[in-house]
């Protein structure tokens, strides 16, 4: 009676799909960072929302189309549909270097092709999502190269020597009591929140997870003046800002029951200004494959580390 039991309970087990998640520890071959592969049942179709911290530029020759996208092989969406054993037609990635959240719904015009509006991806079949959006929408990279520029003045000026404001580009954003960055954060939130919104209706079926972006920038801001010439203040307020994203990231995906994906913690130690065999992040001048101030190939492996890891959390 027993042993009638026990393989009737393990056979419902397996009528529901409900197995049993092995995590296997391997090694990348990029600087030995540790990667998680996952045996689990299929989690697709595993559609791909995002921007460029999601398609991974210049990890290796774009892939898919359009070819604008600057997509990699090697981004998080493939690391994750590989670590779940999804092949084929049960993965879709449809992330684009430059989305906004309005690429998500409408189509994108890239220097080559035009990507299609990345929701029509999903279906009522599709049973894994995956979005890291918002970045574009409060022009972060534009600051960056702003900051950057205003980084280099600053060290023609003597570094604080001769002008004691350290942090030039910050009082650009910030005049008095108003912030323009918060402002586009908030605008961003209420965009993403209308995506998500429309994520659950396309594809009811669906997990949906929400991909922060990891840490650019170090906590110390003294040591990120050679790799990204920035004055020590903006180093401070770009990283303040991206924690800001990021805190509105979470608490957008919470109101929208989905689940967050902190990629920031993990990624602490490894930002853009870290030596080369640790970092996830490039400088601007990118010393492995990838784009100025993007995920490297660790990046994406540690990103598609963070996803598997909440993935399994819900089995």
């Amino acid at each position: 009676m027993m042993k009638t039991s026990l393989q009737a309970g393990v056979a419902g087990l397996l009528a529901c799909g409900t197995l049993l998640t092995v995590v296997l520890v391997t090694r990348d071959g990029d600087g030995g960072h540790a990667g998680l592969a996952y045996s689990a049942p299929a989690k697709g179709p595993y559609v791909a929302l995002g921007d460029s911290y999601t398609a991974g530029p210049g990890i290796t020759d774009p892939t898919g189309t359009p070819a604008g996208c600057d997509r990699s092989a090697g981004n998080y969406p493939a690391l994750v549909a590989a670590g779940l054993g999804l092949k084929g037609g049960d993965f879709h990635d449809v992330s684009c270097g430059g989305a906004t959240t309005t690429d998500v719904t409408s189509a994108q015009n890239t220097a080559d092709g035009t990507n299609s509006p990345q929701l029509r991806a999903l279906s009522s079949d599709t049973r894994l999502v995956t979005i890291g959006i918002g970045g574009n929408d409060i022009g972060f990279g534009s600051m960056i190269k702003r900051c950057v520029a205003m980084g280099a003045l600053y060290r023609l000026a003597g570094s604080g020597t001769y002008v004691a404001e350290d942090a030039p580009c910050a009082r650009a954003y910030v005049n008095g009591g108003s912030d323009a960055v918060t402002a586009k954060i908030d605008t961003a939130a209420d965009r993403l929140t209308r995506v998500l919104t429309e994520v659950g209706r396309r594809a009811p079926g669906a997990r949906v997870y929400v991909v922060s972006y990891p840490a650019i920038l170090p906590s110390d801001s003294a040591d990120c003046g050679r790799e990204m010439s920035l004055a020590p203040g903006d180093v401070t307020f770009l990283r303040e800002k991206e924690e800001q994203l990021n805190s509105m990231l979470r608490r957008r995906a919470s109101d929208a029951k989905a689940t967050y994906v902190d990629t920031y913690t993990p990624s602490a130690g490894h930002n853009a200004c870290t030596p080369k065999d640790t970092r996830w992040i490039e400088p601007l001048a990118p010393e492995n494959p990838a784009a100025p101030v993007h995920p490297n190939a660790r990046g994406e492996r540690g990103m598609a580390d963070a996803v598997l890891h909440m993935i399994n959390s819900a089995l």
